[in-house]
């Protein structure tokens, strides 16, 4: 790679995160990290990604609003999003549905917990690396 590839990985676990973090800056790429929907948009604003990876389900503001509010902002409406979700397990007790997941304009979308080998690839395919 000539020019790092940023990635901004979203997610209210910060283990999970720092899992995810480590192995993708191992790939070569340079990694920031947001603990939340509102957290990730003010870094988004600041200094745009080139991979967005989003969780779902997070405090103050989720992935599925966080990801409307990027593809609305054509600013911000080509950056690809990867979504990470436990919620297929139990749709019906959460506020949460895969069909709110199919219908935001992700362009990936992975079960958690995926492995971040999976998240890697996934980062890599939308990359187009």
């Amino acid at each position: 790679m000539d020019e790092k590839k940023r990635i901004l990985v979203v997610d209210d676990e910060p283990d999970f995160a720092s899992i995810v973090k480590a192995n993708l800056e191992k790939e070569g790429f340079e990694v920031d990290v947001a603990y939340d929907g509102v957290e990730g948009l003010e870094k988004v604003e600041a200094n745009p990604p080139d991979v967005i990876v989003l969780d779902v389900m997070m405090p103050e503001k989720d992935g599925y609003k966080m990801c409307k509010e990027l593809k609305k902002d054509e600013r911000f409406a080509d950056i690809p999003v990867i979504m990470l979700t436990a919620v297929g397990d139990h749709v019906t007790s959460t506020r949460y549905s895969h069909h709110d997941g199919m219908s935001m304009e992700a362009e990936d979308y992975l079960a958690k917990p995926a492995s971040a080998e999976e998240i890697t690839a996934s980062v890599k395919r939308l990359l187009g690396l």
